[in-house]
């Protein structure tokens, strides 16, 4: 008999396709800007929280419209191929368990959602920093909070009978105080927010370490997820005597 072929290896096309966005900025970025172009890029499409206070508030480029659309540009933004592959490689299984879920509109407003809230953090954490944020990290940690409150359920991709067809990613999430009760789950939690908080400190290197890691845009991204998922999950939620496998 025909093995079934794994879910999480057939990539959803809305994961091709954004990944191919984020690829497309960087190659341009590389290939046909020159360095002053590029500054000029970055000053218009990156977040930076001193656009919005400080001595440098509305001297950006861009104006109102920037002001607005930096709070979702600035994650199609990476520093180097490092940074924009190490992106990839976190996006390719969580934004493919999620996409596999939300389908491809309610996928891209998460993905919407949690780099606004990831800007949203930076902004409140470095009030009138002029440091400019890029990379899509908030976004995908957002991916990542969603995907908790479903992978570890009975019959989901992650549970501890695991189904191997597209039906193990439309099993019913737990409400989210039945998710904060199972240990798998806190442990991913703990692992997560402890590995973003040493990073942030520096005692902890990350691929690309030459730059700052924005690990306050990280932990509002997956917080957007984690709380937000049931405004985005079209599969009818369980209730808090929900058992998750």
């Amino acid at each position: 008999m025909k093995q079934p072929r794994e879910p999480i290896l057939n990539v959803p096309a809305i994961v091709v396709a954004t990944i191919a966005a984020l690829v497309l900025v960087h190659v341009a970025r590389a290939l046909l800007f020159t360095p002053e172009q590029d500054i000029d890029f970055l000053a218009e499409f990156a977040f930076t929280p001193a656009r919005y206070a400080g001595p440098l508030a509305g001297q950006f480029p861009g104006g109102l419209g920037a002001d607005i659309w930096t709070f979702l540009t600035y994650a199609l933004i990476h520093a180097d191929l490092v940074h924009l592959g190490v992106n990839v490689a976190w996006l390719l299984p969580f934004g493919s368990a999620v996409a596999r879920r939300l389908g491809p509109l309610r996928f891209l407003c998460l993905f919407a959602v949690t780099s606004a809230a990831g800007a949203l953090a930076q902004l409140a954490a470095h009030w009138g920093d002029a440091e400019l944020m890029i990379g899509a990290s908030a976004a995908i940690s957002g991916l990542m909070g969603a995907a908790v409150r479903f992978v570890f359920q009975r019959g989901g991709p992650l549970g501890l009978w695991a189904a191997r067809d597209a039906d193990a990613f439309r099993v019913p999430a737990a409400s989210l105080a039945a998710s904060l009760r199972e240990p798998r789950i806190l442990i991913f939690l703990l692992v997560w927010f402890g590995t973003n908080l040493a990073a942030g400190m520096g005692t902890l290197s990350m691929p690309g370490g030459e730059q700052a890691v924005a690990w306050e845009a990280h932990i509002g991204g997956f917080l957007a997820g984690l709380l937000l998922f049931a405004l985005f999950d079209p599969v009818d939620q369980k209730h808090d005597d929900v058992t998750v496998m």
